[in-house]
């Protein structure tokens, strides 16, 4: 199927955010979009929602999981936001579930919710799992629905490996050259992947994760997160619609455009 049937059949890619407060949410799906610039936010009516009635209020009922959001540079995308489970614990947690649910038994494909990606900040002082996450992954049934760990804030990490080198006599040079890969090996072998895929507490880990360093810097690079959701789809019109609608990773459009 041609990619401009696909988007005039299905409409546009449905992805729901979930994470913690100041995750770098917004930063990666501006990243996504190939811009600064915020978000259109509409409510389920169409209405147009001011980002700044958003911000300032503390109003719980202003934020909506079901509000959409659109970047002007990129409206092939349409994102959900879900505050982080801290924010409202048993209430959010609910929402959350109750909103996948009621995507999944949506009888339209363009309805329906076609990938969730969790964040989970790497720059806290807390770098385990919290109870609301373990309870995500353990009791929300998403059905059909690709679910991928974002490790956003990465190179935080490389500055802890950076300081572990210069301790060790490691020139400053070489220290920074080295931290990120430190922080990566790290990271693999680590308690946190261990616990995400292996512990009996997940009954429901993800399909993968990635690791997004530096996505606030003019230079960054969201490659692997694009390419690791275009694996995860099971289903290849979607796939084909998640492809054609990304902008950040040509090399991606033609691998997918010499495999059809």
């Amino acid at each position: 199927m041609d990619p401009s049937d696909i988007r005039t059949k299905i409409g546009r890619f449905r992805i729901l955010t979930i994470g913690r407060a100041n995750a770098g949410k917004t930063t990666i799906l501006q990243r996504v979009c190939n811009t600064r610039d915020n978000p259109e936010i509409r409510n389920c009516d169409g209405e147009l929602i001011d980002p700044a009635l958003l911000k300032a209020s503390r109003e719980r009922g202003l934020h909506d999981i079901e509000n959409e959001m659109v970047f002007r540079s990129n409206p092939g995308f349409v994102f959900h936001d879900s505050r982080g489970f801290e924010a409202g614990g048993e209430s959010e947690f609910d929402k959350v579930k109750a909103f996948i649910a009621s995507r999944s038994k949506e009888a339209k494909l363009k309805d329906q919710l076609h990938v969730i990606w969790y964040c989970i900040p790497m720059d806290e002082e807390c770098r385990s799992f919290t109870a609301g996450e373990i309870k995500f992954f353990s009791q929300c049934d998403t059905g059909s629905i690709p679910v991928m760990v974002l490790f956003t804030k990465f190179d935080a990490l490389y500055d802890i490996e950076f300081a572990k080198l210069e301790e060790k006599g490691t020139s400053w040079k070489d220290a920074q050259e080295l931290a990120p890969k430190h922080a990566e090996e790290s990271f693999d072998n680590g308690s946190q992947l261990k616990f995400l895929y292996h512990s009996k507490d997940i009954r429901r880990p993800p399909k993968c994760h990635v690791c997004l360093p530096n996505m606030d810097k003019d230079d960054a690079d969201c490659g692997s997160l694009i390419e690791r959701t275009a694996e995860i789809l099971d289903n290849e019109v979607l796939q084909q619609l998640f492809v054609s609608t990304q902008q950040t990773n040509l090399e991606l459009c033609m691998k997918y455009a010499i495999e059809r």
